[in-house]
């Protein structure tokens, strides 16, 4: 029987203990010495947040199917114990044994979001593993980052001993297989390193030399040593049924933000909004198919005994054989008694009817995501969205019975105008007033309510908009205000709601995003400030992260406001995600012209994602 890494003492003092027990349902325990390689896989921020990642679900099954292979879980630990095992020296421990995570031979952690960067360290330090890779001793766990943060993996570079480029399901045993026949031989572990290059998709920071100009911009990326490829090509699943998908999830003791099954329909997506770097790395667009997807998810409800269903990708509407497959989960799930959520639906006249098909009587509230209030901002962005569609899918929504609208929508766009800003509260008034007129009066259920909720605009790496110019946070605020003022002078403006993203973390975020190796020391430096859950608006301390600036001599603006020339040198461009920058930087000048580009159902672009000979590139 496995012993609790954590006393009964301490257990009884923290919130929520169920968060490091284990035992879990369908978690996978195994003998220690019956094994060969013990892989953490973890997930910087608390427990309820990293179990309802798909991802992880997906790695920790697929590992485990290994007999020669226990992967475990590991999330960051929340403030209360924290503390507790800073005093007490309690090591960082996986859940399924209980042991310390630095006794591994590797630790996985997926980076999801720029916000988690001081939760890594935390991560490394309690589990007392050296923070920078350069430091750690042979018998030291190899420290992997993955995940969509990974595709500018430069801010982080000097805490990791590799990156993994792309999609978990292909060179992760290729990778562990290589560890193995390094330490069989009597390799060291820079030897595994130097090997681990050559594997596609993985990336080795330790092998590669930055040089900048007197100006601070990159002039080049240089490998260190012949294994190291000058560019690192991402890997993708080109075949998603054939891909490993967990039968049977973990289900957690206490409720996770996504308490459900998770059914993944689809990876990538047609649209190529200007401003999202999902759509561009998870190109191409590839689709399980219906057959698959229900046998997957009769297997899952059955081996979970969740209550509720939800399909995950980036566009649910774009899924070719969305009718089938809902008719078909209807079917099973009002046997199961099982409900289905849809989210990213576009809200049209099919996508009202299903959701009819699967909402009981009480409707819940619609979103949609403009992201744009004028037509023109649209446009520049490639939202692909007109106001007739905006206006005519809200009054089939009015009709079917729903009340109540949630809008997203980005303030700080390119070439945004304050008509652009303005258009937000105008174009919620046009929503709100088109219910009064849809909906005879003996028929409405109660006031139509208009929440909008507004994001400041972050140009991202691989997007078009990565030219672009960020705003300060008075200039964010600013603007959030304006259009705040606007919204109380609309007519209907008792049934209007707008709120708005915090500015200095969207400024930081920023940093983050398109950081080079020399954001690294003040991330190190705010993480020994204190800062730590700076997703967590409770614990994000601004003040702490401009000291840790000064402290480190990183100016924000740099990587903010500073306009980039044509040809820069990015610090992420030596990574292949098959969409090239003569592409994306095409499409930053149809958006400056305000040119629509047709979504890749319509016609191909020409992206270049086609190099990886699967997918919607070669439907037809």
């Amino acid at each position: 029987m496995r012993k609790l890494a954590l006393s009964d003492e301490i257990l009884r003092t923290i919130e929520k203990p169920a968060r490091y027990t284990g035992g879990e349902v369908n978690s996978i325990q195994k003998d220690p010495g019956e094994v060969e390689v013990r892989f953490a896989m973890c997930f910087p921020d608390v427990y309820e947040i990293g179990m309802s990642h798909l991802g992880i679900q997906i790695l920790y099954h697929m590992l485990n199917t290994r007999p020669d292979i226990w992967c475990e879980r590991v999330y960051s630990p929340w403030t209360d114990l924290d503390r507790v095992m800073r005093e007490k020296q309690i090591p960082l421990f996986a859940l399924e044994s209980q042991e310390p995570v630095r006794n591994f031979d590797f630790l996985g952690i997926t980076i999801q979001y720029e916000m988690c960067y001081t939760n890594i360290l935390q991560v490394l330090d309690l589990a007392q593993i050296p923070i920078f890779a350069s430091e750690r001793e042979e018998d030291s766990p190899i420290v992997i980052g993955g995940g969509p943060c990974a595709y500018n993996p430069e801010p982080l570079a000097e805490f990791f001993d590799l990156f993994y480029i792309g999609e978990g399901e292909s060179s992760y045993f290729p990778l562990i297989d290589l560890y193995k026949e390094n330490k069989a031989a009597g390799g060291s572990r820079k030897d595994f390193l130097k090997k681990a290059a050559s594997i596609p998709g993985i990336y080795v920071p330790s092998l590669y030399q930055p040089v900048y100009q007197e100006d601070g911009i990159l002039s080049s990326f240089v490998p260190l040593v012949p294994e190291a490829p000058e560019r690192i090509k991402k890997v993708i699943v080109s075949d998603l049924d054939g891909a490993y998908y967990p039968e049977r999830p973990v289900v957690p003791y206490l409720k996770a933000t996504q308490d459900r099954v998770v059914l993944e329909i689809m990876r990538g997506c047609i649209r190529g909004c200007r401003f999202c770097q999902a759509g561009m790395i998870y190109r191409p667009v590839r689709q399980k198919s219906v057959d698959k997807l229900l046998a997957l998810s009769a297997r899952m409800l059955e081996s979970s005994g969740h209550e509720e269903i939800s399909l995950s990708s980036l566009s649910s509407s774009d899924y070719t054989e969305i009718e089938p497959l809902i008719n078909g989960l209807i079917e099973d799930c009002r046997k199961r008694k099982v409900n289905i959520s849809l989210p990213s639906l576009r809200i049209d006249a099919f996508s009202l009817d299903v959701m009819s098909k699967i909402q009981d009587v009480k409707k819940s509230s619609l979103t949609f995501a403009p992201e744009g209030g004028t037509q023109r901002i649209r446009n520049v962005i490639n939202k692909g969205l007109t106001e007739e569609e905006i206006l005519d899918g809200a009054a089939e929504a009015f009709r079917g019975g729903w009340n109540k609208v949630k809008l997203y929508f980005m303030l700080g766009l390119p070439t945004e105008t304050e008509e652009d800003q303005l258009g937000i509260a105008e174009l919620a008034e046009k929503i709100a007033k088109r219910y009064y007129e849809e909906v005879p009066k003996e028929n409405r259920k109660g006031k139509v309510q208009i929440t909008a909720s507004a994001s400041f605009f972050v140009p991202k790496p691989f997007t078009p908009f990565q030219w672009a110019t960020m705003e300060s946070e008075e200039e964010y605020l600013r603007r959030a205000r304006l259009v705040k003022d606007a919204f109380r002078e609309q007519l209907n403006r008792k049934s209007l709601h707008f709120q708005y993203h915090e500015a200095d973390v969207t400024v930081l975020e920023g940093v983050l995003a398109r950081g080079d190796r020399r954001v690294g020391p003040a991330i190190l430096e705010a993480y020994r400030l204190g800062c730590l859950y700076d997703a967590w608006s409770d614990f994000f301390d601004n003040e702490k992260w401009k000291e840790a600036f000064r402290r480190t001599g990183v100016d924000p603006n740099f990587y903010t406001v500073r306009e980039r020339g044509a040809d820069e040198l990015f610090p992420w461009d030596f990574i292949d995600i098959g969409v090239t920058k003569r592409f994306l930087r095409k499409e930053w000048e149809r958006a400056m012209e305000g040119v629509v580009t047709p979504n890749c159902r319509v016609s191909c672009s020409g992206c270049g994602a086609a190099v990886f000979e699967g997918g919607i590139c070669h439907e037809n």
